[in-house]
């Protein structure tokens, strides 16, 4: 009989993404695949449609930091999640969970651990999020992307890396460029600001174009609602609100990346070995897990960073300028570092919990 597993995550695709990289994995190994999600969260478009697994939605709610007439609201749909969720467990008899966090987790993980059944679960960030940190009491073990929060999270977490699509690894630097309408010609600057964009560094690098254009070409994938219709067709310079299945061909043509820090990308661009410069999401409107993360992998000569409070066209483009200065000290430094893809080892936990 085939080994069972229940997948869970969600809110946002960094809660997604890592999920579908072990979803080819475990389809081979011969697990049959449930994820359970949100009833209408961005995870329930994408993973309903996708052969080889079995979607379940269920309630869920926020735990927010600041006031919201949902707070009041959020916590029966907690509870009822929490009862959703048992009762799926209980109906499905997974022989293990693996939780990539986000708050449609909690009532999962709760729910595994009233039926016994081993849970394995992934955090990210530098610093564990509320999620993780509510779950950690009822799982076996606990991968992370960075040593410091398996150092927060105590025994049970081991840093190991993110779970990465092995298709980005596979593109094709002409198909990228074609896609793009670019020639080639000079270094390709690629701008990534997450599914939403990132209107503050989208503004500026707009900004610092006709200083940009004299030395790279560029890449701008500006996020939905974002294109700036004034630029189309500007020598040198593409842009897309957002990128799928070309996204491998887009990252084989990039000799330079400009990005938000959340976690999964910068895995995704150190296992690509690309130079980087990073400009987190700032704290504020965040709770400054970006800042954490950038701060971690420069201090480790992995990337460089410029704060969004700091940047100005002037300033983006001096940053630019000096990270493809150290290109060949940054991609050495990530090429020597511990292998940012966590895809194996997250495997193996998941087989071992269920020895024991």
């Amino acid at each position: 009989m085939a080994k069972k597993i229940v997948l869970t995550g969600g809110g946002t695709m960094g809660h997604v993404t890592p999920n579908l990289a072990l979803l080819p994995h475990l389809i081979a190994k011969g697990y049959e695949v449930h994820y359970i999600g949100t009833e209408s969260g961005m995870e329930a478009e994408k993973l309903s449609a996708i052969p080889g697994i079995t979607y379940h939605g269920v309630k869920t709610g926020k735990l927010r930091r600041y006031f919201d007439w949902k707070n009041f609201t959020d916590p029966f749909r907690v509870i009822a999640g929490a009862v959703q969720s048992a009762h799926l467990m209980g109906k499905l008899k997974p022989d293990v969970c693996f939780s990539k966090g986000g708050f449609v987790a909690v009532p999962v993980v709760f729910g595994a651990w009233l039926h016994r059944i081993p849970v394995v679960c992934h955090e990210s960030d530098l610093t564990p999020g509320l999620a993780n940190k509510l779950c950690t009491p009822f799982v076996k073990k606990v991968a992370t992307t960075f040593p410091e929060c398996a150092t927060a999270l105590g025994e049970k977490a081991e840093p190991v890396g993110t779970p990465l699509r092995p298709e980005l690894f596979s593109g094709s630097r002409e198909k990228g460029l074609a896609f793009l309408g670019l020639k080639g010609e000079k270094p390709v600057l690629l701008m990534m600001g997450g599914s939403l964009g990132a209107q503050a560094v989208n503004k500026a690098l707009r900004e610092a174009l006709p200083e940009l254009l004299k030395t790279f070409e560029v890449a701008h994938i500006c996020g939905k609602g974002n294109l700036d219709e004034t630029l189309t067709g500007t020598p040198g310079y593409a842009q897309k609100e957002f990128v799928s299945a070309e996204l491998a061909d887009v990252f084989a043509c990039a000799d330079l990346v400009l990005s938000r820090a959340g976690s999964n990308s910068l895995m995704e661009f150190q296992a690509l070995a690309r130079p980087l410069l990073l400009v987190p999401y700032p704290k504020g409107a965040s709770r400054g897990d970006q800042i954490l993360n950038a701060q971690s992998l420069e201090k480790r000569g992995l990337c460089r960073v410029l704060l969004q409070e700091n940047m100005t066209a002037a300033t983006l483009t001096e940053a630019l300028m000096q990270t493809w200065a150290d290109r060949d000290a940054l991609t050495a430094a990530v090429k020597a570092a511990p292998p940012a893809d966590g895809t194996a080892r997250v495997l193996e936990m998941i087989e071992e919990v269920q020895k024991k």
